[in-house]
């Protein structure tokens, strides 16, 4: 650098040293004599013009080129420098959104559904309905003949009969009792009398005395005797009630409208009371789904939230429907919240036992951080993170995990919103290595 500087003066000193030789020959010369005009010669001016071009030229090639050169070396060494460190990709650290969508699988069923057994035994006579019927509330499904039941009402009848004689024979037994209680007690006041005057003795008036009292306590047994007589002839009747309401469920009616799901029998079949189910019924006006939500969510699923069911054999289809009512309390055993949610189902698209995917919106109250899954580095001290700060240095940070969602991860406590992380670090990646950051460009319609 010294020898060029020593270059550029001289030819400095030389190009001033010229224009003085121009200027001195432009000056008038006085010698005694008129003032004459004196020029330079061709020659000279084509002298004084090459000599100028050549130390332009020299000075070109001995200052601006090595300066143009070392200018180009410098460069070159900062684009090795630069080129050495190693090329990350990055993505900043996002905050999830203030709401999150919660899928959950269901199973649907009706609203309301039971099974309808038969109450009197017998045969089945007619059956008027099939499965996928749609019945009215009262409407007839089947009648069954039950002879052993109409016998059994002949017999309580009969019984009936025998014991409302027993009654007015009783009765009758009563009126005779209370005739000769009457006459016992004429019979024992006169002897009464009798003895106050001293005209019988007190053994003869005893005699009528205890006639009298038996005839009270005879009077006092037919009474009882009546009286159970009467209840006999209660329980009777109330058996013969009892068949004859058994009677009537001969004819099997449908409890509430709906549509027959299951039919168990055809004309002809044995029928059990009480234990053989003719028909299953089923309102499907209304369906609703029970979901378990899991502990992490169940404060922020409220009765009357908006839900949405989807179902994988309709693709593009969605049901609208909320939450009807949960069990406020947790199941132990999952450590979930059983949730029903309710959709209207009028024209009878949904079918009871489909399974199905409801979706809830689950408002958050602190939104978390989220990154991406394959930035995380799982040590023998935890899950890590590489950081890049502003001076493209790497520093690993140890972070308290959240929910994962499969591609991206929560971060509970260790990062700030907007700090760059290294994706997929390298073994070439360690603390305090500095390295060349390259930004990812962010997925669309990801959410947290």
């Amino acid at each position: 650098m010294n020898d060029t500087h020593t270059n550029e003066e001289q030819l400095r000193a030389e190009i001033e040293a010229l224009k003085r030789q121009l200027e001195e020959q432009k000056r008038p010369r006085r010698q005694g004599g008129p003032r004459l005009k004196s020029r330079p010669s061709t020659g000279t001016l084509v002298f004084l013009a090459a000599l100028i071009l050549a130390l332009i030229v020299a000075g070109f090639f001995a200052g601006y080129l090595p300066r143009q050169k070392r200018e180009q070396v410098l460069a070159a060494e900062t684009q090795t420098n630069t080129e050495s460190l190693p090329t990350v990709t990055v993505t900043p650290v996002l905050r999830g959104e203030t709401s999150t969508d919660l899928e959950l699988p269901g199973n649907i069923q009706a609203v309301t559904e039971a099974p309808v057994l038969a109450r009197a035994s017998g045969y089945l006579r007619k059956r008027y309905v099939d499965i996928g019927d749609r019945v009215q509330e009262g409407q007839l499904l089947a009648e069954i003949e039950a002879p052993e039941l109409d016998q059994q009402i002949l017999q309580a009848q009969a019984t009936e009969a025998q014991a409302q004689s027993t009654v007015q024979q009783a009765q009758a037994a009563l009126q005779q009792g209370r005739s000769n209680e009457n006459l016992a007690r004429v019979t024992a006041e006169r002897w009464q009398n009798l003895v106050a005057r001293g005209a019988v003795s007190k053994q003869e008036n005893d005699v009528y005395q205890a006639q009298y009292a038996a005839q009270q306590a005879n009077v006092q047994a037919l009474e009882k005797a009546i009286a159970a007589s009467q209840s006999k002839v209660g329980a009777v009747q109330a058996n013969l009630a009892r068949l004859r309401e058994l009677k009537g469920y001969q004819t099997v009616r449908a409890p509430f409208a709906g549509v027959i799901t299951v039919r168990n029998v055809d004309t002809g079949a044995l029928i059990n009371e009480g234990n053989t189910m003719l028909f299953r019924i089923a309102q499907t006006g209304q369906m609703r789904t029970f979901i378990n939500v899991p502990q992490s969510e169940a404060d922020s699923v409220r009765v009357g939230q908006a839900a949405t069911l989807e179902i994988p054999d309709m693709p593009g289809r969605k049901f609208s429907g909320k939450v009807s009512r949960t069990s406020n309390s947790l199941d132990p055993a999952s450590r979930t919240l059983l949730t029903e949610v309710e959709v209207m189902n009028p024209e009878g698209t949904l079918r009871p036992g489909t399974f199905t995917q409801v979706n809830l919106t689950i408002p958050r109250r602190d939104t978390p951080l989220l990154i991406p899954g394959d930035t995380l580095v799982v040590r023998a001290d935890g899950p890590q993170v590489a950081v890049v700060d502003a001076e493209g240095q790497v520093h690993f940070t140890k972070i308290k995990l959240g929910r994962d969602y499969g591609d991206r991860l929560e971060v509970l406590s260790g990062l700030q919103q907007g700090q760059q992380l290294i994706v997929n670090p390298s073994d070439l990646v360690r603390e305090g290595v500095k390295v060349n950051p390259v930004k990812q460009e962010p997925a669309a319609g990801r959410r947290g």
